[in-house]
């Protein structure tokens, strides 16, 4: 059964309805049935195009934290042939919130990183929602150190609402793992490559996404902080998250006027979550795209072009 957000709704009743006289249909096998779904079709198409023409910044939100989204694990098995995940920092523990290892992307070695928030209940408990602890990021760490030493690239799939926040990762130094991991990222010599698949919450999202080209799925969000945190925070009101949203430019389309993001991959009819095979096809191509332009650049040329990027997001607008 498909999930349907609330401003989809239009496009439900019209699929039910096809759903409906296709059951007619097998019974009796009518043309003049065929013909009317045939027309529901067309006309569901056309509303969800016309819904997810003019998405708010609210319905986007949703959009990108919709349970049927292609995770991280998802990208991995499509993209990453031979992929090889490597477990724990070193130090404490091993964080399944964030997927990481070694693998081939179009033939070429690289190192993998992504946040995963799992696609049923019980992964989503084994993934903490993709709430990361320090140890994930400590572990990131490690991998990017390993990326460093054999010359492979990193890319990055981030889909987080943000670090976890409990006792128990504050007293381990949330703060200080997510700095260090952030500052990995910029010393890296090796072309890095993030991507927003869904949704980019604060800190916990730039430390392993501070990289040389940043690509966001046309329906993600990218954000300091969620829309819920910062109604909580402004209005001392979480359920106005949706007024936070439209003030707080975390769509694809207003980072990358501000130069935050790099690229905005289309995304197919309705999301990535009624296509995941296009979404991810799509995503691969960019990756691939972004890789190759870096291809070239030295070491150091990496690295100073990585932290211009950075120093430049905001300026001249």
């Amino acid at each position: 059964m498909r999930s349907y957000l609330e401003f989809e709704r239009p496009v439900a009743d019209l699929e039910g309805k096809v759903q409906e006289l296709r059951a007619i249909a097998e019974d009796g096998d009518s043309a003049a049935i065929e013909e009317e779904i045939g027309r529901l079709r067309a006309k569901a198409e056309q509303t969800l195009g016309e819904i997810y023409a003019k998405l708010t910044p609210w319905q986007k939100t949703q959009v990108a934290r919709h349970p049927d989204r292609p995770q991280t694990l998802s990208y991995i098995g499509r993209l990453i042939d031979e992929f090889t995940p490597l477990a724990g920092d070193r130090k404490f523990a091993e964080d399944a919130a964030i997927i990481a290892g070694l693998g081939r992307f179009g033939g070429v070695p690289v190192a993998v990183i992504g946040h995963e928030k799992g696609a049923s209940t019980e992964a989503r408990i084994k993934h903490n929602f993709g709430m990361a602890r320090p140890e994930g990021y400590r572990k990131a760490v490690r991998i990017m150190d390993m990326a460093d030493r054999f010359g492979l690239p990193v890319i990055s799939f981030i889909d987080t609402a943000g670090a976890y926040p409990g006792i128990g990762a504050e007293e381990r130094g949330q703060a200080e793992a997510i700095a260090r991991s952030t500052e990995r990222c910029l010393a890296l010599r090796v072309p890095n490559v993030a991507v927003i698949i869904g949704e980019g919450g604060s800190g916990g999202a730039i430390a392993i996404a501070t990289a040389n080209r940043v690509l966001m799925l046309e329906h993600a969000i990218y954000s300091v902080i969620s829309p819920e945190g910062a109604a909580s925070i402004l209005w001392r009101d979480p359920a106005r998250a949706q007024d936070a949203a439209m003030n707080m430019k975390i769509t694809a389309q207003d980072l990358i006027k501000f130069k935050a993001i790099d690229e905005i991959i289309d995304e197919p009819l309705g999301g990535a979550h009624r296509d995941p095979e296009a979404a991810i096809a799509a995503t691969g191509a960019a990756i691939g795209r972004a890789l190759s332009e870096l291809d070239e650049l030295e070491a150091k040329a990496v690295r100073r072009e990585r932290r211009r990027k950075f120093l430049a997001i905001g300026r001249n607008l």
